[in-house]
């Protein structure tokens, strides 16, 4: 077996521990000892590890209880349904597949649910296995009340966790940190390298992956996606705030500064709104006085008083500056409650504000109906491992046979290579487990008394251990506590472990055999793909942004299109989506080999997220007006480069995508007004940051590119 986990990593959730195994036994003695009921001791034992052990509602007591009370009724109803249908094997096996998909997929609409789906599952898997005794479910749900109830009581009475932030208030600190920072900028231009490093850092803290599993708003509802578009917003601006910083100095500007107060003020107003305090200003506040920054800009007279190209380049910074403060504003107001009310913002940034819960439920369902979704397959996967395992169990009548559908539903992973790895692991834990657990039963014989003073400290050292041990540690101590707790409800022999080994071991070669035929290779292959599409579906953003400003991007009626981007816009959006979805699974799976030299997917994602920005926010609604030939071409020639170059990189070639985009040259700039320049200088630097995203997604060697205003985070 591997090596025992240190003490401090077994029994630094011992509270945990503690809590489920004195709530199971609190239903399971009387149910046992007094009343005499072996039914309803099963299931007042199995019920706290089914929603305290196997499954993780993290949180508060009083969040995990709430999980717990959230539950029961679709337990009970679960209950319900697995005893009917084990009137025979194909029907159990039928709902067993549609339960496990149901839930399974449903878990992509709210963290709530997917926290007690193996716990629910559970519940249907004890009751779809012979023998078939509908007249015992009265029998079953009250044994389902009372684990139920004994694990909601510990949950909030029993070592309460300490209270740990959320997402919103991580949020909120984070939104501080930027007002700090702006502050700073307003009485010097620049940032120190310590301050650019603590920024960026400061932002990829609010990456899921860095996140506790329920701190992460990945609900289908408004507010979840309003709290998530805050994240990213939020860590966008940090970057941009930083790479603000590192500009060179710029003449003094008066337009620049005020845009700066606001930015602060609006950062200090949305971090108060994220912690459940009133508003001081709306939303409307930055988005106006970011209007005014463009009045200002675009009416600059020309002559010898041209702002310099630095001033330019710094303008156009600040104006993405702003508009991540306007959209994580916006956000805030929608994640805590506010009204959908977003007159000024592009549609499309925010089209879930005015679409209720339901059809928000839709949307996310049918985004995932599709085999590129590891959603979907994941979904796919677990249910026909556990359908198959219920057919398997029931045609060859295996005594304790649901154990072979626990084993596929802690064993199975979502590559074949993790699960032949957890299938080793539990089967020599296993095997362990059985030996000593059938030496103590030949040696304690009818002994009920010891097995009733052993079953408590067994479930705390196995709840303790198993689940920071891996899965030989799991199963095997998973083995004595099923060993110790059925000797007390019938006689048993030493043959119990042979069944439950021969169990085992079917339920994991089950679980092999999915995970070699369904998907082998997890989200690493859907990675590859999601970003391929991804990159192609962002192309013909970037041309569609660029055209926009030459007022090119019609309609094919022949007129002008009243959002230039809005037709390309919403398949990067779900492409993204996607490959988001990707990512997260993909950095829950063991790596095979260092991903240092291939493609940075984070750096993929940084892309798309940048492109869709970049068309919420460049694109006039009838181009710029007198544009000259030179910049007119500059602006067709570099949008059709980077298009280029990410249908190139969709390829993911060996050696990477390198793109240099000819600079806005000073004859060309100086041929433009004031307020057409402006607009230039903001599409370049978006355009060099797009190029610069490129390279680093496809693992060009380089150092960064010459624009200070994209530092790449890994």
């Amino acid at each position: 077996m591997p090596r025992l986990p240190s003490l401090t990593q077994s029994f630094g959730g011992s509270g945990r521990a503690v809590r489920v195994a004195l709530a199971a036994a609190a239903g399971f003695y009387p149910a046992a000892y007094l009343m005499d009921r072996p039914v309803v001791a099963l299931y007042a034992l199995f019920t706290p590890i089914a929603f305290g052990a196997l499954s993780s509602p993290a949180g508060s007591g009083r969040h995990r209880a709430s999980s717990v009370l959230r539950a029961a009724p679709a337990a009970a109803a679960l209950v319900a349904l697995g005893t009917a249908l084990a009137v025979t094997t194909w029907a159990a096996a039928v709902g067993m597949l549609l339960v496990a998909l149901a839930l399974t997929f449903g878990a992509a609409c709210t963290p709530r649910l997917a926290s007690v789906v193996p716990g629910l599952q559970l519940c249907y898997i004890l009751a779809c296995f012979p023998p078939y005794a509908p007249d015992t479910l009265p029998e079953r749900l009250l044994g389902l009340f009372l684990g139920a109830t004994a694990l909601l009581v510990g949950e909030l009475l029993l070592f309460p966790s300490p209270r740990r932030p959320s997402y919103a208030e991580r949020v909120a600190d984070t939104l501080d940190l930027a007002a700090h920072t702006t502050r700073l900028l307003l009485r010097a231009e620049s940032v120190d390298d310590g301050t650019a490093r603590r920024l960026r850092t400061t932002g990829r803290e609010l990456r899921f992956s860095r996140q506790p599993h329920e701190c992460r708003p990945t609900g289908a509802g408004r507010r979840d996606r309003a709290l998530a578009q805050a994240g990213s917003s939020a860590r966008r601006l940090l970057d941009q705030l930083a790479a603000l910083g590192e500009l060179p100095p710029a003449p003094a500007d008066t337009a620049s500064q005020t845009l700066l107060h606001g930015v602060a003020a609006t950062c200090s107003d949305a971090a108060g709104v994220l912690r459940g305090g009133r508003s001081v200003r709306g939303a409307e506040f930055i988005e106006e006085m970011t209007a005014r920054f463009l009045d200002e800009r675009a009416g600059e007279p020309e002559g010898r008083g041209d702002p310099p190209y630095a001033l330019l380049r710094r303008r156009s910074t600040l104006l993405t500056v702003a508009a991540s403060a306007v959209t994580v504003r916006s956000a805030a107001d929608l994640a805590t409650g506010g009204g959908p009310a977003l007159p000024g913002l592009p549609h499309e940034q925010f089209w879930y504000a005015r679409v209720p819960v339901v059809p928000l439920w839709l949307v996310r369902i049918r985004g995932n109906l599709t085999p590129r979704s590891v959603v979907f397959q994941n979904a796919v996967r677990t249910a026909l491992g556990l359908a198959l395992a219920r057919l398997v169990a029931g045609s060859l009548d295996l005594s304790h046979g649901f154990w072979v559908l626990l084993s596929v539903l802690t064993l199975a992973r979502t590559t074949a290579v993790g699960t032949w790895s957890a299938v080793r692991s539990a089967a020599a834990g296993t095997l362990i487990g059985a030996v000593v657990a059938g030496a103590l039963i030949i040696g304690a014989g009818d002994a009920t008394a010891f097995y009733a003073g052993l079953l408590v400290p067994m479930m705390v050292i196995a709840f303790s251990v198993g689940p920071v041990g891996g899965p030989a540690w799991a199963q095997g101590l998973f083995t004595m506590v099923v060993s110790t707790a059925f000797a007390q409800i019938a006689p048993v022999t030493w043959r119990l472990e042979e069944a439950r080994l021969v169990d085992v071991l079917t339920g994991s070669g089950i679980g092999l055999v999915c995970g070699l035929l369904a998907w082998p290779a997890g989200a690493r292959t859907e990675m590859r793909r999601s970003v391929a599409a991804l990159l192609r579906a962002t192309a013909p953003v970037v041309r569609d942004t660029a055209d926009s400003l030459t007022g090119r991007r019609t309609e094919p009626s022949g007129e002008i299109a009243e959002r230039p981007t809005a037709g390309s816009l919403w398949p990067a959006l779900h492409r993204l989506r996607i490959a988001e979805a990707a990512y997260a699974q993909f950095r829950t799976e063991p790596a095979l080999r260092s991903d240092d030299d291939g493609p940075d997917w984070l750096a993929a994602l940084n892309y798309g997220s940048r492109v869709l920005s970049g068309a919420y926010w460049l694109p006039p609604a009838q181009g710029v007006p007198g544009l000259p030939p030179g910049a007119r071409q500059w602006v067709e020639t570099a949008g059709r480069q980077v298009a280029a170059a990410a249908m190139r990189a969709a390829d993911l070639p060996s050696r990477g995508v390198t793109l240099r985009i000819a600079p806005l040259s000073p004859v060309v700039r100086s041929g433009t007004s004031p307020g057409a320049r402006s607009i230039l200088v903001d599409l370049e630097v978006w355009l060099h940051a797009l190029a610069a995203d490129l390279a680093t997604a496809t693992g060009t060697d380089r150092p960064g590119p010459a624009d200070p205003t994209y530092r790449h985070e890994r």
